[in-house]
This record gives C-alpha cells, sequence and structure tokens, in this order.
C-alpha cells in the first residue's frame, strides 16, 4: 500500500523511459479531455439517475463476478479484457462525456480494490493506464456520435435507420482505438501479434459486452427497468469464459505462453495419428536448449532471465507457422513440431530460429537498472517421422540425441539424427 500513496516508489518509474511518457501522455490526454468536456457539455437533470444507475449496476456485478475475475486475471495470457464495457459504452450512449470518463474511473478503481488487490500481475500503473485508456475510448465513440449528429441512444431511437447504422460504427470506434492505444503500451518486441491484440475468443469477448452495453442503454432508454436482466447473462458470460482460460491454462506454460508438455505431447499425438493416416506425411521435431541461460540468472537474477526465456519463446513462435505447435518442457528447453515438413526444410527452419535467438536484444531490469542482454545462443537436435521413429517418444529422443551432439560439436549449431553419428 506505501508503493501507492508514496510516489518516488511506484513500479512506473521503473519501466522503459518510452512506457514512462507513454503512460503519462494517456493519463495528461484523459484528464484534459475530462476537465474540458465537463465546462462545455452541461448535465442534464435525468443524467444523475443514468449515473448513478450504470455505477450500481457495474458494482454490482464487479462484486457478484470477483472471485471469478481474480481467477482470469491469474490466468489469463493475453491483453485482459474486463466486462466494464458494457457500463462504460452505455454510458457513451446515455450520459455527457465527463460523466462517462468519471464512470470509467469509479469501475476501475472499485475493480483494483475489490478484485486485482494482492494480484503481482496488475501493478497500479497499469490500472491508472487501462482506466485513461478506457476513458479516451469513450471520448472517440462520443466524438463519432457527434460528428454524425446523432445524441446517443435518445438520438438514434428519433433517428430511424440512421441510429441503427451510427451506433455500431460507434462500438467499432470503441473497439479499435482501444486497441490501438494499448499496443505502445506493450512489449511490443517480445510478443506475438496474438499476445498483442489477444485471439478471436478475447475479441469476440470484447465485442459481446459492447452489444450487451447497446442493450442496457436501449433499455434505460426505453423501459428503464428491464436493465435488470442484463446482468444474469453477463455473469453468466463470465464464468463461461474463465471455464475456457482454465482449460487453455491446464496445458499452458505460465511464465511463456507456449503449450507446456502435457499440451505439446497431446498435440503432437493427434499430428502424429494424422500424419500415419496420409500415409506417413512427414514431420519434423525440434529440441530447442538454450546455451549457458545460467549465466544469465547468476548475472542478472531470475526476473531477468524469465524475461530472456518469454523473448526467446516470441521469437520461436515468430519464426514458425501458426499452426506449428511450440512447447517448453521446463527450464531453458523448448521444443516445436512442424507438420507436413520434410527433413531438409524442417533444417532450415531450426537454422532461422538459431540465428533469430542470437540477434536478440534483451531489455530486462537488473537491480532496479534497465540492462540490454544479448549475445544469446542456442543448440538444436533435429529429429523427422518417419525416419527417426513412429512413435513421439522415439521422435524426441531422436531430437534430443541429436540436441546433446550440437552440444559437444561446439554449441550454437544445429544437428539433425540423421547427422549426428
Amino acid at each position: 500500500m506505501l508503493d501507492v500513496v508514496s510516489p518516488v516508489r511506484w513500479t512506473l518509474w521503473k519501466q522503459r523511459r518510452s512506457l514512462i511518457v507513454y503512460c503519462l501522455l494517456i493519463e495528461a490526454a484523459a484528464v484534459t479531455a475530462t476537465v474540458t468536456t465537463a465546462v462545455m457539455v452541461p448535465s442534464r437533470p435525468h443524467d444523475a439517475v443514468i449515473f448513478a444507475s450504470l455505477a450500481g449496476m457495474g458494482v454490482l456485478q464487479a462484486e457478484l463476478g470477483r472471485q471469478v475475475e481474480r481467477v482470469r486475471r491469474r490466468v489469463n495470457g493475453t491483453p485482459h479484457i474486463n466486462l466494464t464495457s458494457v457500463w462504460t459504452f452505455a454510458g457513451v450512449l446515455l450520459l455527457p462525456p465527463a460523466l462517462v470518463a468519471v464512470l470509467a474511473a469509479l469501475l476501475y478503481v472499485h475493480l483494483a480494490v475489490r478484485s486485482w488487490y494482492r494480484l503481482r500481475r496488475v501493478p497500479a500503473f497499469r490500472s491508472v493506464f487501462n482506466c485513461c485508456l478506457a476513458i479516451i475510448t469513450c471520448f472517440a465513440a462520443e466524438a463519432l456520435l457527434a460528428r454524425a449528429g446523432v445524441d446517443g441512444m435518445y438520438g438514434a431511437l428519433d433517428a430511424g435507420w440512421t441510429g441503427v447504422g451510427v451506433i455500431p460504427l460507434a462500438a467499432a470506434t470503441y473497439f479499435l482505438v482501444g486497441a490501438l492505444i494499448a499496443v505502445p503500451g506493450l512489449s511490443a518486441k517480445t510478443r506475438s501479434f496474438k499476445e498483442l491484440f489477444g485471439g478471436w475468443a478475447d475479441n469476440l469477448l470484447e465485442i459481446a459486452t459492447l452489444c450487451l452495453g447497446m442493450l442496457t442503454a436501449l433499455a434505460l432508454a426505453t423501459l428503464p427497468a428491464l436493465v435488470l436482466v442484463v446482468i444474469p447473462p453477463l455473469l453468466l458470460l463470465h464464468r463461461g469464459v474463465l471455464v475456457k482460460q482454465l482449460e487453455v491454462a491446464a496445458n499452458t506454460d505460465e511464465k511463456t505462453g507456449l503449450f507446456n508438455t502435457a499440451g505439446w505431447h497431446s498435440l503432437a499425438a493427434r499430428e502424429l495419428a494424422k500424419a500415419k493416416r496420409k500415409a506417413k506425411a512427414p514431420f519434423g521435431v525440434l529440441m530447442i536448449d538454450i546455451d549457458y541461460f545460467k549465466r544469465i540468472n547468476d548475472e542478472h537474477g531470475h526476473l531477468a532471465g524469465d524475461v530472456v526465456l518469454k523473448a526467446i519463446a516470441a521469437t520461436i513462435r515468430s519464426e514458425v507457422r501458426d499452426y506449428d505447435c511450440v512447447g517448453r518442457f521446463g527450464g531453458e528447453e523448448f521444443v516445436v513440431l512442424l507438420p507436413e515438413t520434410g527433413e531438409a526444410d524442417v533444417v532450415g527452419i531450426a537454422e532461422r530460429i538459431r540465428k533469430a535467438i542470437a540477434r536478440l536484444e534483451v531489455e530486462a531490469m537488473d537491480e532496479g537498472r534497465t540492462t540490454v542482454i544479448k549475445g544469446l545462443s542456442a543448440s538444436i537436435g533435429v529429429a523427422t517421422y518417419p525416419e527417426a521413429g513412429g512413435a513421439v517418444e522415439r521422435l524426441l529422443q531422436a531430437a534430443d540425441k541429436a540436441l546433446y551432439s550440437a552440444k559437444r560439436a561446439g554449441r550454437n549449431r544445429v544437428v539433425s539424427i540423421m547427422n549426428a553419428g
């Protein structure tokens, strides 16, 4: 708690300089826009009732789903999508901009205190940044409505089909602006496209919350008592997303976001069965070991070592196809499955991965200072089906044997089981 009330100890100051500047700019923009619109756009008498309704339902939904939200935060490996968009987008359609900003701030403060407190993955500056990002996306959506001459949900109801078209455009603006503003605040050098923008399921969840936000605004603008029916499906959606995330987490390495041993073996077994059905269609297996990784932990600390592992995992992922399977088998050892790929191509991919790892320069914190870790290298063993074996374990053993041949030969090289000796 002391870190929150003592500015000199904020986690923000330990981040890279570009992130510090970007966070401060976003926060300044959100505050400036809120103050400016508070002066320029007056509130209407019934706005206080709408604001209280949205704030009350937002807090109620967060309280009812608090334990689910905490677990989701722990297991989620992609950009975290909470469900505040239901209430903030409804606010965009019903309230003046400044009140929407206050609503977003209230809901995020409540989430931070009640759902995210003590979660090590949620430093205070991230919560503040996400809140300000939400405020700016609300202003962007309201700006589109104003440009179209539609006064929120009330104006859309009067505008007929024109209003029907403008409201989804405002939702699309909310969605796209939020995604684009968030990217500079992430570490693009060490993240895949999916980690930056989320997968289909993540984005469909955000779209679903915006649709519920439209329905909430429609209910409050026409038959306010009906707004209560939004909460049950919202809670079911929340819990359903958690179940899916837990299923993914069971097969995912927490540190790198790759498949863990169980997840990789399961997928590899399916690919092997598929290859056998296709008259022994070839596929390759790579065993990758980071050379002298212990030195990184010894010289820079285990936290820096974790950052390097994540960067290497993202690099491997970026050098293979979307449907190739990349896993981490613990420590600094990775494994890659390359379906429908012959030995020559597998060796070529392994060389490409080795060179990409050698080019890596990773920024990490070392005793409170940012340091750049480079000079990395990897030894890679290659085995292919069916030449090296007809079972997953036989292929792994063959790739492991080739890997140790690479290490004995001096490391930082690729060795195929066919020439491992």
